[in-house]
């Protein structure tokens, strides 16, 4: 759904691009500006992989148990056919290897204290308020997230070429990527503590940076044996600078400018600033070059140069926009169908975007679903950001429910917490293709139901509203004749 503005007075820098208008200003950058960064990357994080990798080689498949293995499970229960089995060898966590490890090279050394050097711009108190932004408006944050950051995010054709070449964002496994890329946010989000050197959100932070040197290392070997396989010189580096600038604004000034506004949510001006600076700061984790998010304004130019020049959505793009749609549909813990997650992307992305993407229009009663989504949004956000204390219980509330229901449900990660593992590794033979939507299955709730009874009742309150003020009116005009 574009949200345009009839009154809005165009310049000779007003540009528009799917469906979004902006100003270009001397922040804005041009594709020749833009060029150097495809073609950078976090060098040091390579250099710290291979040193783990030879003090802990990655292992395959798994080690038969030996003799005194055998010996000492003896005395395990099971039958004797399960004991012959095959241990499953263990998975390497590679922050911990880092944290062991940190004083035995000096490339380790560095990064260690790097990551553990908190910038000077940190400030701790506006850290934690940016955390709280996130749960504040943690249903439209989510729906964002995944409708316009990650699946209007797939209109980027040379970062798709990464991503399908991982087979991650199959059917079968895109499902379990978006909740894993949750469980990430939520370990940023809920404590100050999980974000500062040494937490949770610090180490997960870690963890996918090294997972990050370990895609590109190993796409970029395939592309060196066989060129074709990926085209280094159109596409640039795997995951490289421009990319981790790119990823970052789609969890942050995305959001901001483009995903809250677009249901209905606006954030005050210190919000803005809370909530860019924490993920400037998770930015910095990841090796990102974090100077383009320091400022408002500058964060939002570049998201603007980005969506401008870099979103051009390819067959690829239309496959992998397809199967997020599929991996989700039906399934908990909204139940929505096909139908509802499209009219979802459709009205954050635009149509234009989402036509070029491949994705089926819908009719007009999803629309009114979509609708009234954005008003139980916008009633139940302002409320509760009016009354603090309210405000601050529901955070607190919000931060349970949503690692229960993401981290901890079965449905989900079922309480095993990923430590975001190398498991989708590129092969010659491994491409992303197009699953099928099929038909809908039968269901015990949906929130489909809830926007209805949320458009309802507005429709209802307004229709009384507006009876009232004409009756008003009338005695008025009867009195005064």
């Amino acid at each position: 759904m574009d949200w345009r503005n009839p009154f809005r007075r165009r310049t000779e820098n007003t540009r528009e691009r799917w469906g979004y208008l902006f100003e270009w200003t001397d922040l804005h950058l041009t594709p020749e500006q833009l060029q150097p960064m495809k073609h950078t990357y976090d060098v040091l994080a390579e250099e710290c992989l291979d040193r783990l990798n030879a003090i802990s080689p990655p292992q395959k498949g798994t080690l038969p148990r030996n003799d005194s293995n055998r010996a000492a499970l003896s005395s395990v229960s099971g039958t004797e056919e399960e004991k012959k089995l095959p241990l499953p060898v263990p998975k390497r966590d590679l922050y911990a290897l880092f944290e062991e490890h940190r004083d035995s090279d000096p490339k380790l050394a560095e990064l260690w204290r790097e990551v553990h050097n908190v910038p000077e711009w940190v400030d701790w108190e506006q850290i934690e308020r940016g955390q709280s932004v996130f749960y504040r408006y943690g249903g439209p944050a989510l729906i964002g997230l995944a409708f316009q950051s990650l699946l209007g995010g797939m209109g980027a054709a040379r970062v798709v070429e990464t991503l399908a070449r991982t087979g991650g964002f199959s059917t079968k496994v895109a499902r379990g990527r978006l909740f894993e890329t949750i469980q990430h946010i939520l370990q940023c989000t809920r404590s100050l503590e999980g974000i500062q050197p040494g937490g949770e959100g610090f180490a997960s932070s870690i963890r996918v940076r090294f997972l990050h040197a370990a895609v590109r290392q190993r796409i970029m070997k395939l592309a060196q044996e066989r060129p074709s396989y990926f085209k280094v010189d159109e596409w640039g580096i795997p995951i490289n600078d421009l990319d981790q600038v790119a990823t970052i604004g789609t969890f942050s000034s995305t959001l901001v400018y483009l995903s809250f506004p677009r249901q209905g949510i606006y954030l005050r001006q210190q919000e803005i600033d809370d909530y860019l600076a924490l993920w400037r700061y998770i930015g910095y984790l990841l090796g990102t070059p974090d100077e383009w998010l320091s400022t408002p304004a500058k964060a939002k130019a570049i998201m603007e140069s980005l969506l401008y020049y870099e979103v051009n959505p390819s067959e690829m793009s239309r496959t992998m926009a397809n199967n997020i749609i599929f991996a989700l549909k039906d399934e908990p813990p909204t139940f929505a169908s096909a139908d509802m997650l499209t009219a979802s992307a459709r009205w954050l992305n635009g149509n234009e975007l989402c036509d070029r993407l491949g994705l089926k229009r819908v009719s007009a009663y999803y629309w009114s679903l979509m609708a009234g989504q954005c008003l139980f949004f916008i009633f139940y956000c302002y409320i509760y950001r009016a009354f603090p204390e309210a405000d601050r219980r529901r955070i607190v509330r919000a931060k349970e429910i949503f690692w229960n229901l993401f981290v901890k449900a079965k449905w989900a990660l079922a309480g095993t917490e990923t430590t975001f593992d190398f498991k989708y590794v590129p092969q010659y033979d491994t491409l992303t293709h197009l699953g099928n939507i099929g038909e809908r299955k039968a269901r015990a709730f949906s929130n489909e139901m809830r926007n209805l009874k949320a458009l309802g009742i507005f429709l209802g309150v307004l229709g009384i509203g507006t009876w009232v003020s004409v009756k008003v009116a009338s005695h008025i005009v009867e009195r005064l004749w």
